[in-house]
């Protein structure tokens, strides 16, 4: 006779424990304990061994030629790595309200234009809501399917009966088991749910999306291994109120996690953003002191954006540091390297540091832009407005090569910079003709000479 328990997961790694513990001892995370019940069901009988699988030589393994699905919208292919793989499964994160369920909407329809059976299943909205919001993108074929249902073993039944080669699940917090006792949205629940769907996509061939929700933290809510058991993992960045928005590949077993995709989210659906770096710097100050524009790649892509420093006469005894876009810790640490090794007395000024456009950048190469930023405003002396800066800065105050150089300049030469300022190693890589007057610095102090 089944009987039920009550145990403890981690919200973050999901641990399982019998007892509530302030600390997980798998994952060190504080206070991520939740309680579930669970149903215990005894098994009698011995188990029968299966034989129907046997091990294979590597050696025997054939591999045929990799097909991907196009979904009709570049940037999104370009994060996937050239398309969706058949019998993926992927995992789609983000704020409420970002455009998760508008971008798969697209994909949808996309792939119903092109004769490719599509089933949308949601667990939050009705078929008339769908099909209101469906209105606003565009016209949708046949071959789109609408589902709504939070029962896994009807949302298994319904993908197995109509066979389609793109599954949406909208989300994965709302579907639920009958096996488990525990609501929908649990740890055990979400674990369930997504092992069945991983079983589904890869025994059929299905390429299965699936629409995670966020904790305040930023990361998708319920186990981590959630993030370990999918194919691809995508987070959608940016701010509501903005109009871009950053797809950023997390995890991806069939191509790169470095790529990005820019979207402008419009009155019908999510637009791609072609070229960034010319969107970015639409409406920038020239002339004005604070202000550079460096280059940051993601993934293959060089980006042009700019770095906008405040530093201002403190009157409080404890100065203010403030970053947004760009690494906190990294921005100190960057102005301690101002007063080590330049002698610029930062100690009695409040310190603002912004990345224009809502973007979040994390690559090294954008160091030099912030110290020479900072050194502007400090100074309020403006840096040329056809300048472009890029270069990493080390903690004696030199200035590293960084990869991609020449991407860079022809990045920068295409949208009309004249200068460059960067790491003299760099200078002595690049092998291509440009017309931009490349200026080489091997330390900080010969980087601020230059304001």
């Amino acid at each position: 006779m089944a009987k039920q328990k009550t145990v403890y997961f981690c919200s973050q790694c999901g641990h399982e424990s019998s007892k509530w513990m302030g600390q997980c001892p798998a994952c060190k995370q504080w206070n991520t304990f939740t309680e579930e019940k669970v149903t215990e069901t005894k098994k009698g009988g011995a188990k029968s061994l299966k034989t129907s699988a046997s091990p294979m030589n590597i050696s025997e393994v054939t591999i045929e030629n990799e097909e991907r699905i196009p979904t009709g919208i570049g940037e999104l292919d370009r994060v996937l790595g050239g398309g969706i793989v058949k019998g993926s499964l992927s995992l789609v994160g983000g704020d409420p309200g970002i455009g998760k369920s508008t971008l798969l909407l697209q994909v949808c329809r996309n792939l119903a234009n092109n004769k490719r059976k599509v089933l949308y299943i949601s667990g939050e909205e009705s078929m008339h809501q769908i099909k209101m919001r469906a209105e606003r993108i565009g016209t949708f074929e046949e071959e789109m399917l609408l589902f709504c249902e939070t029962d896994l073993d009807a949302i298994t039944s319904a993908i197995l009966k109509t066979k389609p080669e793109f599954a949406v699940i909208d989300s994965i917090q709302t579907m639920y088991s009958e096996d488990l006792s525990s609501a929908a949205g649990s740890v055990s629940q979400v674990r369930e749910v997504t092992a069945a769907m991983m079983r589904v996509a890869k025994e059929n061939n299905i390429a299965v999306f699936i629409v995670g929700h966020v904790t305040k933290e930023g990361i998708v809510a319920g186990p981590r291994t959630l993030e370990h058991m999918v194919d691809t993992v995508l987070y959608f960045e940016g701010e509501r109120e903005a109009a871009y928005r950053i797809l950023r590949g997390v995890k991806n077993r069939f191509g790169s996690t470095n790529e990005i995709g820019v979207f402008e989210m419009c009155n019908n659906g999510l637009v791609e953003v072609e070229n960034p770096s010319k969107t970015m710097l639409n409406g920038r100050p020239l002339d004005a002191s604070g202000s550079v524009v460096v280059c940051s790649m993601e993934g293959t892509r060089p980006i042009l954006i700019e770095i906008q420093a405040l530093v201002s006469p403190t009157s409080f005894q404890m100065p203010r540091r403030t970053a947004v876009g760009i690494d906190y810790n990294r921005v100190n640490l960057l102005m301690a390297v101002l007063e080590k090794r330049v002698g610029l007395q930062l100690g009695g000024c409040d310190a603002y540091v912004n990345l224009a456009g809502g973007m979040k950048l994390g690559e090294p190469a954008i160091d030099l832009g912030i110290i020479m930023a900072i050194a502007s405003s400090y100074k309020n002396r403006a840096i040329l407005e056809d300048t472009i800066i890029f270069g990493e800065v080390g903690l004696v105050g030199e200035v590293r090569a960084v990869s991609g150089g020449e991407a860079r300049i022809k990045e920068a030469q295409k949208l009309g910079f004249k200068r460059c300022i960067l790491p003299q190693a760099n200078v002595d890589q690049i092998k291509i003709e440009t017309d931009m007057r490349l200026v080489g610095v091997s330390n900080v102090m010969e980087a601020l000479d230059l304001i």
